[in-house]
């Protein structure tokens, strides 16, 4: 009986303490830290290219003629992913678009919503269910005078011994009036991976 006891404990503490040791941690980091993990595209790329873009566009002095007097308005085409990898690119234009909205230059239209608003216009005006003397009347939008897009391109390298991959993202500004592509550039980003002594 002593034994069967003995037995029933000692299993007992082996699965508590095997618990125990595979209890997992979780901590809340800082999101603008630079995050190396892999070679791969990753958060901190993200927001460099991002913020590179951003404040080259405020910067700019051929942007500063054209805000001088209005906010013009901008529609953001969706950035073109020319890599291997599976990038959310959509992110990447959020970060601009947010951070060139709170200048207070700039307004959006954005055209991912643009089906979900004729729908509500048309819920507003079809069926009697709203007061039509408060319903949002058709035809007032605003037009985008400018379309920002682009591209995030990638070359990658690799041997037995180091990776090598070269980051290049592209945006520009266009007049859609006059197809003038009224500011541009690049940000770049290299990320090598070389073969420690023990392994990768």
């Amino acid at each position: 009986m002593k034994n069967s006891t003995l037995i029933t404990t000692l299993f007992i503490a082996i699965i508590i303490g095997t618990g125990c040791a595979q209890k997992s941690i979780v901590r809340y980091g800082d999101a603008t830290a630079v995050e190396t993990t892999d070679i791969n595209f990753g958060s901190t790329d993200l927001q460099k290219v991002a913020n590179d873009m951003a404040d080259s566009v405020l910067l700019s002095p051929v942007v500063g003629t054209l805000t001088e007097n209005s906010r013009p308005v901008i529609f953001v085409e969706r950035i073109k992913n020319k890599t291997s990898e599976h990038i959310d690119t959509e992110s990447i234009t959020d970060t601009v678009s947010t951070k060139l909205l709170r200048s207070g230059k700039f307004r959006f239209v954005d055209m991912g919503r643009v089906e979900a608003a004729r729908k509500q216009l048309e819920f507003q005006h079809d069926g009697g269910m709203v007061d039509s003397t408060k319903a949002i009347q058709f035809g007032r939008h605003v037009g985008a005078k400018y379309m920002l897009y682009g591209n995030l391109s990638s070359i990658v390298k690799s041997n037995k011994d180091k990776s090598d991959v070269y980051y290049k993202f592209t945006l520009r500004l266009m007049d859609l009036e006059s197809g003038l592509v009224e500011w541009a550039d690049e940000s770049e980003i290299r990320k090598t991976r070389t073969k420690g002594a023990v392994g990768w």
